[in-house]
């Protein structure tokens, strides 16, 4: 049995929903918070995640940061050294779809050229009637950056453990490698 840690960045402009989608997932579901203040800082949750079909689990830290533009420069003091990913867009706003590209800039320039597995959510698939990102082009824009696309809705509680249980097995894939790698070199 292997316990591994992996810190989780959450990343995305301001009131897409990434508090309220960690809040469901940390919580399993039992807590979406219809009045919230938005995030200033970094909110730092933590939840284990057991990989199916082994013995193995994933101690995900998940460091929620806020996306308004005038806090992002000191909250990215705080983001560490990241082993994941989650970037969260607005399905309703294709501005906050567009800023995706900035976000992954903002990482990719911190971890200083780092391979970090990471996934976009496009949020708030409830209100498909106002939809302004679809799909498809989420998806393109995804599989450009090596980056798994999943689409959620916090307020429904609609696939909110997918994008972060495919980032702990993502995480536990890499250990595994990087084990297998160690092993082939060792004499004997």
């Amino acid at each position: 049995m292997v316990k591994l840690r992996a810190r989780c960045l959450l990343v995305g402009d301001a009131a897409v929903g990434k508090s309220a989608l960690c809040h469901i997932f940390h919580s399993d579901g039992t807590l979406f918070q219809k009045n919230y203040s938005m995030t200033t800082g970094v909110e730092l949750l933590m939840k284990c995640v057991p990989i199916p079909d082994t013995n193995d689990s994933v101690e995900l830290y998940i460091i929620d940061s806020a996306g308004k533009q005038t806090l992002v420069d000191a909250c990215e003091k705080l983001w560490g050294q990241p082993s994941l990913l989650c970037l969260v867009f607005d399905l309703t706003s294709e501005q906050s779809f567009a800023n995706c590209s900035y976000w992954m800039e903002k990482v990719r320039a911190h971890c200083q050229g780092l391979h970090v597995p990471g996934v976009l959510v496009g949020n708030k698939s409830d209100l498909s009637s106002r939809r302004e990102v679809q799909e498809s082009e989420a998806q393109e824009w995804a599989q450009s950056q090596g980056l798994e696309y999943h689409e959620t809705s916090a307020k429904e509680m609609e696939n909110c453990d997918a994008p972060l249980l495919s980032l702990a097995r993502a995480f536990h894939s890499v250990y595994q490698e990087q084990r297998e790698t160690i092993q082939n070199l060792s004499p004997g």
